[in-house]
């Protein structure tokens, strides 16, 4: 039985014109009824889908017809039904960001890449960190700190000299960005089941905004991260492509 399959892309002209063939090809049905969803575009589009289809529960193949492709397949036209057949699955979980600003709001959002604080002025950001309950950093002096998933250990992460990190491997990466104290703190690998607390020490003359992914929110005061127990999303890759061995390959890039 053939699979249905939704067809998405980016509003890139190339992507646009190959969504066209596609859909010639192999029809189109809407996300909310389809068995799988084919995504066209680059990781930033990728991103974009997984978070605004992921209450659906089912598989997303990307192919890269964008600037960045590390979470998608190569893009050919032909046998994609095959393709998708054959391609093993890969589960992502989130971290789920839980942020409090100064106004009094708070803002929940996933990540699948990572949570990022950055500071929004010239003034270096000084944040306090604690892990459970107990602080491990009194004082953080830095342009930001954030917290990256597996699959997100080669974004943002690996730019600011974080670690990456195997699928599967159920941690996480907490890596600062242009850190000035301590001095000798480059991050720390952590148990994914681990809750992470963020407090921004002075808001008012040294304001943070803390995103996730792409979700940002602006003058934060507290931030809480944890992996997502609720909700996970399945990605789907070619044998011969698959993220595991990508992540693998990327850290014996000289």
């Amino acid at each position: 039985m053939n699979q249905r399959i939704a067809l998405v892309a980016s509003h890139g002209p190339e992507a646009q014109a190959e969504l066209a063939q596609l859909k010639q090809r192999y029809g189109d049905h809407a996300p909310d009824q389809a068995d799988v969803i084919v995504a066209l575009g680059g990781d930033g589009f990728m991103l974009r889908t997984l978070h605004r289809h992921q209450n659906l529960g089912i598989p997303v193949y990307g192919m890269k017809l964008g600037t960045v492709g590390f979470l998608l397949n190569q893009y050919h036209a032909d046998d994609l039904e095959g393709r998708i057949a054959r391609a093993q699955a890969t589960v992502l979980r989130p971290l789920r960001m839980q942020a409090h600003s100064e106004s009094g709001a708070t803002v929940e959002a996933l990540a699948f890449n990572e949570v990022s604080l950055l500071r929004q002025t010239k003034q270096a950001a000084h944040v306090r960190v604690s892990l459970n309950g107990v602080v491990r950093i009194e004082e953080l002096m830095c342009d930001g700190v954030l917290v990256a998933t597996p699959a997100g250990s080669t974004a943002y992460n690996l730019s600011a000299h974080g670690p990456i990190l195997p699928i599967g491997s159920q941690l996480l990466a907490m890596t600062p960005i242009s850190p000035f104290r301590p001095r000798r703190w480059r991050g720390a690998v952590l148990p994914a089941t681990v809750e992470i607390k963020f407090e921004i020490l002075d808001p008012y003359k040294r304001p943070v905004s803390a995103t996730a992914d792409s979700n940002e929110v602006r003058d934060v005061i507290e931030v809480l991260i944890r992996e997502s127990t609720e909700h996970t999303t399945t990605l789907l890759f070619d044998p011969e492509h698959n993220l595991e061995e990508r992540i693998l390959n990327e850290q014996f890039v000289v």
